[in-house]
């Protein structure tokens, strides 16, 4: 009899045992010290393979720890993260308290638009931030550096989709920011006019304006800071100056440069001057 009394007290303590294992929940967050740096690449926010971005985050870091967002180019059909490398490790270097998320999107072909496909991405990788900033420490105040087609969508995602305001500053390189600008609608560049057809084939008016920076950018702007080149084939100067002049305008801190003798990107002292102002101006602004 005292046999069977214990056999069921080893039956009971095995099922309260079940139970707590079953109602606890695992902990999939890595185990994260904030003194020290850490990287993940390729973290997926999304079932398409284009959907990852890679994420550094500074040692020391705290809940005050700005974020740094970088958006490649391409002219929205190709380009990969990695050619955002330059400026990841540039800021590494030199801005060694900012966090930094590498991203890809999803990329435009003749049955996927980029608009909105590209800005969704944007917001969804935003959220998933904000869905893990307690976990492994950072802020949700974000800059962007986004380069030609990526500064487009940087541009465009700061002035229109951020609804709560955490973009702190937006750098844009060779961006184009106004379709609507007579030297678009009116161009004969094959080149050019192919970049301006991945919006699809003759958009209207209305839409060109939904998709231009220039036409959505409102007072609460936050700080920009642009650089664009006398010489570029597919970026009209105009895209920048009246950019700049939109800003100016709507009285958004802002900072312009024109590199008169150069094209849809540069090197050398050009290219040292740039990351010279950006790097003031993050460090100012973010």
């Amino acid at each position: 009899m005292r046999a069977l009394k214990y056999f069921f007290l080893f039956l009971l303590m095995i099922s309260i045992s079940s139970c707590n294992e079953s109602e606890t929940p695992i902990d999939t967050t890595p185990e994260l010290n904030t003194l020290e740096y850490y990287e993940e690449l390729d973290i997926p926010y999304g079932l398409n393979s284009d959907q990852k971005f890679d994420m550094y985050l500074p040692e020391n870091r705290t809940l005050e720890t700005k974020v740094m967002i970088l958006i490649h180019g391409g002219g929205w059909s190709s380009g990969d993260k990695s050619d955002m490398n330059l400026f990841k490790d540039l800021i590494r270097q030199e801005l060694p308290d900012i966090a930094i998320v590498n991203i890809n999107y999803r990329l435009a072909d003749e049955n996927n638009n980029p608009y909105p496909m590209q800005i969704n991405d944007i917001t969804s990788v935003v959220n998933y931030l904000k869905s893990i900033d307690d976990e492994y420490v950072f802020s949700d105040d974000y800059g962007f550096v986004g380069v030609s087609a990526g500064a487009h969508l940087s541009l465009l995602w700061c002035y229109a989709f951020d609804a709560e305001s955490n973009a702190k500053m937006v750098c844009s390189i060779v961006g184009p920011t106004n379709f609507t600008d007579p030297a678009y609608l009116n161009n004969s560049n094959p080149e050019l006019q192919a970049m301006i057809d991945m919006f699809g084939i003759d958009p209207s008016i209305n839409f060109l304006e939904e998709v231009s920076p220039f036409l959505q950018v409102s007072t609460s702007a936050p700080p920009s800071i642009l650089f664009y080149g006398g010489q570029d084939p597919l970026i009209p100067t105009t895209q920048g100056t009246d950019m700049r002049d939109k800003l100016n305008l709507f009285g958004v801190t802002n900072e312009f440069t024109l590199y008169p003798n150069t094209g849809h990107g540069w090197v050398g002292l050009e290219l040292l001057d740039t990351w010279t102002k950006l790097k003031l101006f993050t460090q100012t602004y973010l």
